[in-house]
């Protein structure tokens, strides 16, 4: 199978990337079967060789998700909502609703402990004041 990744190279932390069309089974930077585009993550500057790119993905190949959003930036591809990431936003939202749970019910806790608090030190002022008269 074709896959469209990056592919390494520049200079030790000042890295850049290219675009290369290559087997699914090769390295990352192993010899690609076709250059397709240049990306710079620190300045964001993107070079897409459309023709290229869109023979391609025509031709089955498949991006990867990184060059899937350089790709959708570029307006090669529609984006499109993935099933993994639909799965993934409903178990954040469920994580996230379970959470606004738990706090609202540790709240209600603390509040009814305060006021169970509250009112046993009230009925203990008029005990020390009967002891004090007395």
């Amino acid at each position: 199978m074709i896959k469209l990744r990056l592919k390494r190279f520049g200079k030790k932390r000042e890295t850049s990337f290219r675009i290369v069309a290559c087997n699914s089974t090769s390295r990352r930077d192993g010899r690609p079967l076709e250059e397709l585009g240049f990306y710079n993550p620190r300045t964001k500057e993107t070079r897409l060789d459309t023709d290229a790119l869109r023979a391609r993905l025509d031709q089955g190949a498949q991006p990867s998700d990184t060059v899937r959003t350089l790709l959708e930036r570029g307006g090669l591809i529609t984006k499109t909502t993935r099933p993994a990431e639909t799965v993934g936003k409903a178990k954040q939202a469920a994580a996230r609703e379970a959470e606004a749970k738990a706090a609202a019910k540790a709240a209600a806790e603390a509040k009814a402990a305060e006021a169970k608090a509250a009112e046993e030190s009230s009925a203990e002022a008029p005990a020390e004041e009967a002891a004090a008269e007395a």
